[in-house]
């Protein structure tokens, strides 16, 4: 995967594939492509469908990179059944991402298993899982992104909140293995993020980031409540800069889950994704 000059706006503006779900993935990339977007995040669901080695070639042949793949992970499984077919499914999820040629695959944790309530005990079952898949991605030149999300989501999506957790789990392997992602929409109300930010930073450790912002009313469930850029309450150039402060030069990826952009035209979802990033751009 390319690492691009920050010297220009946009030239490390990855769009992730969800932000305009409604766009087909040639869609996607021919719109990249025209604005100028040098990259995409994608997911797994819909580049499964297309095909992923069609996939892997359609980016590269619009001369596009894609930063991320979404995602890995759900390693909090009790049984022996279910811990060996998230073990099989990830070690797909990285050849997948090895295949369309991305060094970073997004894992989210998982939840409680059901009727589970011990949420330190399924943070050990993802670290021993780990310690299964980091030879298997390491060797396929595929880093694992840990990628804490709002203690909303802790009893169903994923038992780790907070960057603090998500190191301290990633710490237990060698960096250019297993690192986090920092999602500016999982991390903006946690004020021991900054420090857990730098520390990161300071290991090699921060493998992606990624931008939302947080919008009032959330709808039921709050997935689909990532709101666009400047809509929302999040300091985003603040937390641009400690990405930058911590050393981090990667791409700089906007995922939004939102049913009002989605109910929209997605080439119009896209300029004003760019506009709204280059305007972020400039404020910095």
């Amino acid at each position: 995967m390319s690492r691009v000059s920050a010297a220009v706006p946009l030239a490390r503006l990855s769009v992730n594939q969800m932000t305009v779900r409604q766009l087909s993935l040639p869609e996607l990339v021919d719109g990249c492509a025209r604005l100028g977007v040098p990259g995409v995040g994608l997911w797994r669901e819909p580049v499964r469908a297309y095909g992923v080695r069609a996939a892997a070639r359609l980016v590269r042949d619009a001369g596009l990179a894609v930063t991320t793949l979404c995602r890995g992970g759900f390693l909090t499984a009790v049984d022996p059944a279910g811990r060996a077919r998230a073990l099989d499914d990830n070690r797909a999820a990285i050849e997948e991402a090895a295949a369309l040629g991305t060094d970073t695959l997004i894992l989210v944790s998982g939840g409680l298993p059901p009727g589970g309530r011990d949420l330190a005990s399924a943070r050990e079952r993802v670290a021993d899982a780990l310690a299964e898949l980091v030879p298997y991605a390491v060797e396929r030149g595929v880093r694992l992104a840990i990628e804490p999300l709002h203690p909303m989501y802790a009893a169903d999506r994923c038992v780790i909140s907070t960057l603090a957790q998500a190191l301290s789990v990633a710490g237990r392997f060698p960096a250019p293995g297993v690192g986090v992602a920092v999602d500016t929409y999982h991390v903006w109300w946690d004020d021991t993020a900054p420090a857990a930010l730098a520390r990161a930073g300071a290991a090699g450790r921060v493998h992606a980031f990624q931008l939302a912002d947080w919008v009032t009313p959330l709808p039921a469930g709050a997935l689909t409540g990532r709101g666009q850029l400047g809509d929302g309450s999040i300091e985003l150039c603040r937390w641009w800069d400690r990405v930058e402060a911590a050393g981090y030069r990667g791409p700089v990826e906007v995922e939004l889950f939102n049913e009002g952009l989605w109910a929209r035209e997605g080439i119009g979802v896209l300029e004003e994704t760019v506009a709204r990033f280059s305007t972020l751009f400039a404020a910095r």
